[in-house]
């Protein structure tokens, strides 16, 4: 028997909603496999009233049985992991035993973390807005081959030695930079702390999913941030520093391109983005509806979220990319008061009508939206529980947006439970 393996990718600059819908799609899988990324992301997730936010586990674990992996693709914190595990059981979920940990995956350690803000403060006006939790440092000594990984935590003398030599590397760089440097003891210590506590999840897990996919399990590949955060083809330089599209599921897991069966995108009904970088669909009225009803705020960093209205030259380049089978659209009920909704169908650049981006964030910057008006439907969509109860103008505003992407809607999400999640009949 063959399972389905199904990657999630979140369409826009992240924030999409991708760990809501995993969560709703987990019910018919049996492991769900995190890409790429550190906990740089966060996914939210409300249960029966209560609510969750997972950075490094995927939502998937949230449900009893489900299998979960961090794969080789990841940055792993192994303190904040632990402490992330241990937050998950203290509240009824139990992890351990369900959770495994590439070897492969390369460690974000302290001197990670004081780069990233040191370097951030440096910037001065040219900020990128990273989120200072040490990925995209991680990820530099990852490509000059002078990482960690995670099997490093396995041999402790050998963890010493190394950690000794990188940190007075590390700390010299702080000191010429005008950073704090770090304690290599307490770093030392914390990281063999660490190990012991992992050592058990810590498995070859290209191995582990091959083991898998021969046994016909049914596995959700979740990417973290969203497709224009890419490091190749999102707004660069202000990007993540990995790929987070959908070739990212390949590389990131060691499961072979030809396994993977669907490609789902998941957008909001609008658009959001966190930290510096062009938005040409921006609005201030929209992003102060949303602030003011106590939405879009950073589940990692708090930070008030930047909105703007659908963009769909965006969305259509990100199914271009990506390859989707079908949309999920989340976040509908966060235009329910409104009249009229504008949705960005091209961008005018330098007397040009676009329908792709550009690919220099400067000149995304210089786009101008071209849009076509929508009528709202004036109706309170919470408590709808089928696509069918659907108001008809809100039908037609999701006709619109498959229309612009050229991928049919699949699933739909009106607030933030489990239970207000559904399938389009």
């Amino acid at each position: 028997m063959n399972g389905v393996n199904t990657v999630v990718v979140g369409a826009q600059w992240g924030d999409e909603g991708k760990g809501k819908v995993i969560d709703f799609l987990t019910e018919d899988a049996n492991v769900v496999v995190r890409c790429q990324g550190g906990d740089n992301a966060g996914h939210t997730v409300e249960v029966d009233g209560e609510r969750f936010v997972v950075h490094l586990i995927p939502s998937g674990i949230l449900r009893p049985e489900k299998q979960c992996v961090l794969g080789n693709g990841m940055v792993i914190d192994p303190t904040s992991l632990v402490r992330e595990i241990k937050g998950l059981t203290a509240r009824g979920i139990a992890p351990k035993g369900r959770l495994f940990i590439s070897e492969a995956a390369h460690l974000v350690l302290p001197y990670h973390r004081q780069m990233d803000e040191q370097l951030e403060s440096l910037r001065g006006k040219g900020k990128l807005g990273t989120t200072g939790r040490g990925v995209g440092p991680a990820y530099v000594d990852k490509a000059n081959r002078t990482g960690l990984r995670v099997h490093d935590l396995l041999e402790p003398k050998e963890l010493r030695h190394k950690l000794e030599e990188r940190i007075e590397e590390k700390n010299r760089l702080l000191s010429f930079l005008g950073g704090k440097p770090v304690d290599s003891e307490e770093v030392v210590r914390s990281c063999c702390e660490a190990a012991e506590f992992l050592r058990e999840m810590i498995v070859n897990t290209a191995i582990w999913l091959s083991e898998a996919i021969r046994e016909g399990k049914d596995m959700l590949f979740e990417s973290a941030q969203g497709t224009f955060l890419d490091i190749d083809f999102g707004t660069y330089p202000y990007v993540t520093s990995s790929n987070t599209t959908a070739g990212g599921a390949v590389t990131g897991t060691g499961v072979p391109p030809h396994r993977i069966d669907r490609v789902i995108g998941c957008l909001k009904a609008y658009t959001t983005r966190v930290g510096a970088g062009p938005m040409p669909v921006e609005s201030a009225e929209l992003s102060d509806l949303l602030h003011r009803n106590g939405r879009e705020f950073g589940a990692t960093t708090g930070r008030a979220r930047r909105c703007g209205w659908f963009d769909g030259v965006m969305s259509r380049y990100a199914c271009l990319i990506n390859g989707f089978d079908e949309l999920a659209i989340t976040n509908l009920d966060g235009l329910d008061t409104l009249a009229t909704i504008p949705v960005c169908v091209a961008y005018e650049w330098r007397g040009r009508r676009l329908s792709h981006p550009p690919t220099a964030a400067e000149h995304w910057q210089e786009c101008v939206p071209i849009y076509k008006e929508y009528p709202g439907w004036l109706r309170p969509t919470s408590g709808v529980r089928r696509f069918g109860d659907l108001p008809d103008l809100a039908k037609r505003y999701l006709d619109a947006l498959s229309e612009l992407t050229g991928s049919p809607v699949g699933l739909i999400s009106v607030g933030a439970g489990r239970e207000q999640t559904f399938l389009v009949e």
